[in-house]
C-alpha cells in the first residue's frame, strides 16, 4: 500500500512539474513572442527559426546523448503530417494575431478554447460528458475573459479575422494532437522533433503564398544589417528558446492531462501574460477588466477541483482503450496478412 502511495506521489508531482512548466513557457512565450514580432515584423520567417532551433535543438542534444527520441522514417511522417499541418496552421493563426491585435485579444480568444474543446472531445473522443460543475467553471473562463476584453480598445477587421482563424485551428489542434499523442507510440522528443521538422519543410510554401518572402528579400537588400540590432536578435532568441521548450513541456502535458484540462492550463496562465502586458504595453484593459480576468483565473481553478475524481479516470481509459483497439487491429491484420 505504501510503495502504490509512493509511486501515486511521485507521479502528481512529475505531471505537477509538466504542467507548472507549460504554464510558465505558454505565459511568457506570448510576450515574447508579441515583442519579437514588433521587432522583427516577419512571423512567417520567426515562426521557421524556432522550427529550425527545436529540430536543431533536438538532434544536437541526441547526438550528444543529453536525450532520446524516436528516429525519423517517412512511414510515421505519412501518419503525422495531417497533425503537423494543423499545428503549423495553428502557430501562424497565433503569430498573425499578436502581430494585428494587442495581447489582450489574442487572450479573449485563446479562453473559448476550452469549452470548445471540451464539446470536441466528448464529440470526437468519446470522452466523458463535462459534469455540471466542470460546464460551469468553463462558462465562468469565457464570461471572465469575454468581460475583460470588452473593456480594452475595439477589434479590427483584420484582428477579427486572424482571431476567428486562430479559434477554428487552435481547437481542432488541441483535439487531434492529444489523439496523435495517445496513439502514434512516439515518445515526447520524437513528437517534438516530427512535429517541428514537417512544419518547417511546409513553411516555404506559407512564405510564398503569403507574399512575405519578398518582403524578406526586400529587407534583406535594403537594411540587412538592421536585422542582427541588438534588441531584435535577442527577441528572436528567446522566441526560439521558449520555442523549444514548449514544445517539449507541452507533448509530455498533453500525455499527462486531459485535452480540456490542458486546454484551461493554457488560459489560465495568461494571468501572467497579462500583468507582464500591463506593465509593458500602455493599451489594456481597465480595472473592471482585471476583475473579470480574476474571474477566468477562478473558473480554471474551479475546473481543476471538478476533474479531479472519477471523470479524469474515465478519460485516461478512453485513451488507453483507444490504443489498445488500434493494436488489436495492427496484430489481427498482420495475422490476416500471413
Amino acid at each position: 500500500m505504501s510503495a502504490l502511495r509512493s509511486d501515486s506521489t511521485k507521479q502528481y508531482y512529475a505531471t505537477s512539474s509538466l504542467v507548472v512548466g507549460y504554464a510558465l513557457c505558454s505565459s511568457l512565450l506570448a510576450v515574447i513572442n508579441k515583442f519579437a514580432i514588433t521587432k522583427f515584423n516577419y512571423p512567417g520567417l520567426l515562426t521557421a527559426l524556432q522550427y529550425l532551433t527545436s529540430v536543431l535543438g533536438v538532434w544536437v542534444l541526441g547526438k550528444f546523448g543529453f536525450l532520446h527520441h524516436d528516429a525519423f522514417t517517412w512511414d510515421t511522417a505519412k501518419k503525422f503530417l495531417p497533425a503537423a499541418i494543423v499545428f503549423y496552421l495553428a502557430i501562424f493563426t497565433n503569430t498573425n494575431l499578436l502581430r494585428h491585435a494587442n495581447v489582450d485579444t489574442f487572450i479573449v480568444f485563446r479562453s473559448l478554447t476550452p469549452l470548445l474543446v471540451a464539446l470536441a472531445d466528448t464529440t470526437f473522443r468519446r470522452q466523458p460528458c463535462p459534469s455540471k460543475l466542470t460546464f460551469v467553471s468553463l462558462l465562468i473562463i469565457l464570461g471572465g475573459a469575454v468581460g475583460y476584453v470588452a473593456t480594452d480598445s475595439a477589434f479590427t477587421l483584420t484582428a477579427y479575422s486572424w482571431a476567428f482563424a486562430y479559434l477554428v485551428t487552435i481547437t481542432t489542434e488541441m483535439v487531434y494532437i492529444k489523439h496523435m499523442v495517445m496513439n502514434l507510440g512516439l515518445n515526447t522528443w520524437g513528437f517534438v522533433l516530427y512535429n517541428n521538422l514537417l512544419s518547417l519543410m511546409m513553411a516555404p510554401i506559407f512564405w510564398v503564398l503569403t507574399g512575405e518572402y519578398s518582403e524578406v528579400f526586400a529587407a534583406l537588400g535594403a537594411n540587412g544589417g538592421d536585422w542582427f540590432e541588438p534588441v531584435a536578435f535577442t527577441a528572436v532568441s528567446l522566441s526560439c528558446l521558449f520555442g523549444l521548450l514548449i514544445s517539449f513541456f507541452g507533448f509530455a502535458a498533453r500525455k499527462a492531462i486531459s485535452a480540456t484540462a490542458f486546454t484551461v492550463t493554457g488560459v489560465v496562465n495568461k494571468f501572467l501574460t497579462v500583468v507582464i502586458n500591463v506593465l509593458i504595453w500602455d493599451k489594456h484593459a481597465t480595472p473592471f477588466g482585471l476583475i473579470c480576468l480574476l474571474s477566468t483565473v477562478a473558473g480554471g481553478v474551479l475546473y481543476q477541483q471538478s476533474v479531479t475524481g472519477p471523470p479524469r479516470e474515465s478519460a485516461v481509459q478512453a485513451d488507453e482503450k483507444d490504443a489498445e483497439e488500434n493494436q488489436s487491429k495492427s496484430v489481427s491484420g498482420k495475422h490476416a496478412s500471413v
